[in-house]
């Protein structure tokens, strides 16, 4: 039996529905570069240029690692080696910050011994000296300096002096800021920063939320993230306001899901 052959068309028609078909792959695929952009674009940290890192095994470690990153392009270099840090004696939650909310997982609640999961930006600097080696805003803390952590304060999740507030608006933080007077010399709160979770200092979603000195090494933490002295002193050196730092946390898990609709670096 001879082969068939389907005739072929050059019909008006038929090259209109080409040129249509084509035309559509192109806008198809126009709009997945588009969603691709605006992902980035849409990043409340987009403009970050300095990048820390915190990773850990999972949502019940106490242990992390703490990594640093400068802007290079659309990417991120590393700068200097990865550090041992300590977290919330139990684990990590999902905070409130820069990053869109999370509804897998555990979510950050007063009290509840987890340092906050996600992006956060930076705040000032602090500690029990007059003055700091470093480029954020610092500010000494005073006998009468307290953290806010009473959920029904006005004043909560905000560092406050008493002198300023009055000794009644502080009643009942159990957050003062210069432990060192308060408990035999303890040095935590020598150096560090603030983390901004809860900037909008939401009821109950937690407060006083900072990087600082851990007590001893392998030493958890209520809520924040400790490190080395030495730790903290490169990050002082290394934080510059201008390069709008953002500080992430996350369980290895989430980084492995999140790692490129946030546009963080490769491990």
């Amino acid at each position: 039996m001879p082969e068939r052959r389907m005739p072929r068309s050059s019909s008006p028609q038929l090259s209109a529905l080409r040129w249509l078909l084509a035309g559509t792959a192109v806008l198809v695929l126009a709009a997945c570069a588009t969603r691709a952009t605006k992902s980035e674009a849409d990043l409340a940290w987009r403009d970050a240029r300095q990048l820390v890192l915190v990773t850990t095994a999972g949502w019940d470690a106490d242990s992390g690692t703490l990594r640093t990153y400068v802007r290079e392009g659309a990417g991120w270099r590393a700068q200097g080696d990865a550090m041992p840090v300590k977290i919330g004696r139990n684990g990590a939650a999902w905070g409130l910050g820069l990053h869109p909310a999370q509804s897998e997982g555990p979510q950050k609640q007063e009290g509840d011994g987890r340092s906050p999961a996600g992006a956060f930006a930076i705040g000032e600097a602090f500690g029990y000296a007059a003055r700091a080696q470093t480029a954020l805003p610092y500010a000494q803390m005073q006998a009468t300096s307290w953290c806010m952590d009473v959920v029904d304060s006005p004043l909560y999740n905000r560092i406050v002096d008493a002198t300023a507030v009055g000794d009644a608006a502080v009643q009942g933080s159990s957050e003062p800021m210069r432990l060192d007077l308060r408990n035999a010399g303890d040095q935590r709160y020598r150096n560090g920063f603030v983390i901004e979770h809860n900037p909008q200092a939401r009821k109950g979603a937690g407060s006083c939320i900072f990087a600082h000195l851990w007590k001893a090494p392998g030493e958890a933490t209520a809520g924040c993230t400790a490190m080395a002295d030495v730790t903290m002193q490169r990050l002082y050196a290394w934080l510059r306001p201008d390069a709008h730092p953002v500080f992430v946390l996350l369980p290895q898990a989430e980084y492995a899901r999140l790692k490129d609709s946030w546009h963080l670096p490769a491990l």
